[in-house]
């Protein structure tokens, strides 16, 4: 096949990084192209690279496009050729309609008045193409994250996109909406529209990719065929962190105690509408040395029972109580649950997780100010070493401990929230979509720090939509759905099967 795209030599420097080094990346016309590499191994600065987000000038190589070479001096250059970037964090306005969305900027109007007939109609037909029944005047905010997906998708097709580059489409979307995202991809590859799609789910490309180029420290150290369906997930970890990883998730040997943490008949309402429950009467218990999942599907109300216990940080609260070792402990602001011992790792590491514009040297204290001042003043001496010490022990790759976070790399960001709510010292710790959007090499290390805090006889609570990640480092498992639990499992007991015919049953879908 005729190559649509191809970057030839493409290096890229920031202050004291090369984050990409005579790096060459060839796709053909209406292939699926996967892009992997651990975190920090410069796949999405490639990507900003191509769309023009960094432009012509800044930075060495040259770029093809259908055989003619292209200077893109911003993001619009490449999208009037076709290129369309599909950034991790979705670019929706979410009080306003799906067709006001996609045609944000590119709006379908004539003598400077908007031709609403046309916008509708048009959007119409771009929902059809992506599977969506949903009216081209329903607001975003009632769609849910696979739906906006496809929205954002049906933006790009609405620029007559020739080359669709996807970054971690479906890190946020459960089992069902990603399956439906990939199945779109194939028709696309049909339709002969060329996608690049960045993932660290390895099941996933290796259903759906024609070809891998592989990312470490900044060079492509291999581009995989294929065609012939011999690539294993295997084949692709060892090429993108340098060694086999014969085991995903480390060894345990739990050494589980008494009762620590116990939530009783929890109960939560809606923060906008006070009738609906979003946690109804959950009760769950956390031993010490244990690491307890929670699974369920999207939308089961998992992060509001975690928010809500947190400090009512989502939610009405209308019943229910916190034991910390059978004593009853006031959560009922922020800063009172963590002064009882309880940390929360959000899942949205950069709208509630990270100060994005500050160091990691700001950042790695913020949950236990006391902790590094002297008084009421700041010791910045203390400051430094704490956060150095966190660097080196989480090893968080940054320039240093000056380095602002929204620089970072996904996983590097998630370490530093892990450093914050470690300093804060808990003895209780949840932590939702833990590893959501970072490579397998940072997982182990995610999974290898939470063994060590059960280790330390801490109890652990683990919120994930990746049911192999839970039966890998769970000791025990509760089933959510619909704002109640409706199972309870030993690991040892358990498998996806069950898990998914617990909800099944509670939906009375069975």
């Amino acid at each position: 096949m005729q190559p649509i795209l191809e970057m030839r030599g493409i290096t890229k420097t920031f202050p004291g990084v090369k984050a990409l080094d005579n790096v060459n990346l060839r796709v053909a016309e209406g292939e699926i192209h996967a892009l992997c590499g651990e975190n920090g191994a410069g796949k999405s600065t490639l990507m900003k690279v191509l769309s023009g987000i960094y432009p012509h000038g800044s930075y060495e190589g040259e770029i093809a496009f259908r055989g003619e070479v292209c200077r893109f001096s911003g993001i619009r250059d490449s999208e009037n050729l076709g290129i369309i970037i599909i950034h991790q964090e979705l670019a929706l306005i979410p009080l306003l309609s799906i067709a006001e969305n996609i045609f944000l900027g590119n709006e379908r109007a004539s003598k400077g008045i908007i031709d609403w007939k046309k916008t509708f109609e048009r959007t119409g037909e771009l929902l059809k193409r992506v599977g969506l029944k949903e009216s081209p005047q329903e607001l975003v905010t009632n769609l849910g994250l696979g739906k906006q997906q496809l929205v954002e998708i049906a933006k790009a097709l609405s620029k007559e996109v020739k080359l669709l580059i996807l970054d971690e489409p479906t890190s946020s979307l459960n089992e069902t909406d990603s399956q439906a995202l990939l199945e779109l991809l194939l028709e696309f590859k049909q339709r002969g529209i060329a996608s690049i799609m960045i993932s660290h789910k390895l099941n996933e490309i290796a259903r759906i990719a024609d070809s891998i180029t592989v990312l470490r420290d900044g060079s492509a150290v291999s581009t995989l065929d294929c065609s012939d369906g011999q690539v294993s997930e295997d084949d692709i970890i060892r090429d993108m962190v340098g060694r086999s990883l014969d085991d995903r998730y480390p060894p345990r040997h739990p050494k589980i105690g008494e009762t620590i943490f116990e939530v009783r008949n929890w109960t939560s309402t809606h923060p906008l509408h006070a009738s609906r429950k979003v946690v109804d009467d959950v009760s769950f218990a956390v031993r010490s040395g244990e690491v307890v999942g929670i699974a369920g599907l999207m939308g089961a109300g998992r992060t509001e029972l975690a928010m809500s216990v947190f400090g009512r940080s989502y939610g009405n609260y209308v019943s229910g109580e916190v034991l910390l070792r059978g004593r009853p402990v006031d959560t009922s602001t922020v800063g009172r649950a963590i002064a009882a011992g309880i940390c929360y790792v959000t899942e949205d590491r950069k709208g509630y997780g990270l100060v994005l514009d500050e160091t990691i040297r700001r950042n790695v204290p913020l949950a236990n100010l006391p902790g590094i001042s002297n008084g009421i003043v700041i010791d910045e001496r203390k400051e430094a070493r704490i956060a150095n010490e966190y660097r080196d022990r989480l090893r968080i790759k940054s320039s240093s401990i000056a380095q602002e976070t929204v620089n970072l790399s996904g996983g590097n960001q998630q370490k530093v929230v892990l450093a914050k709510w470690l300093f804060a010292g808990p003895e209780v710790l949840i932590l939702d979509e833990p590893t959501r959007g970072i490579d397998v090499g940072a997982k182990y290390e995610i999974y290898s720090i939470i063994g060590e805090l059960a280790a330390q006889g801490k109890a652990v609570v683990v919120i994930s939509s990746e049911m192999p990640e839970l039966l890998g480092i769970s000791d025990r498992i509760y089933v959510m759905n619909e704002g109640r639990f409706v199972g309870e499992m030993a690991t040892r007991e358990a498998s996806q099967e069950k898990i998914m015919a617990a909800i099944i049953r509670s939906s009375g879908r069975a």
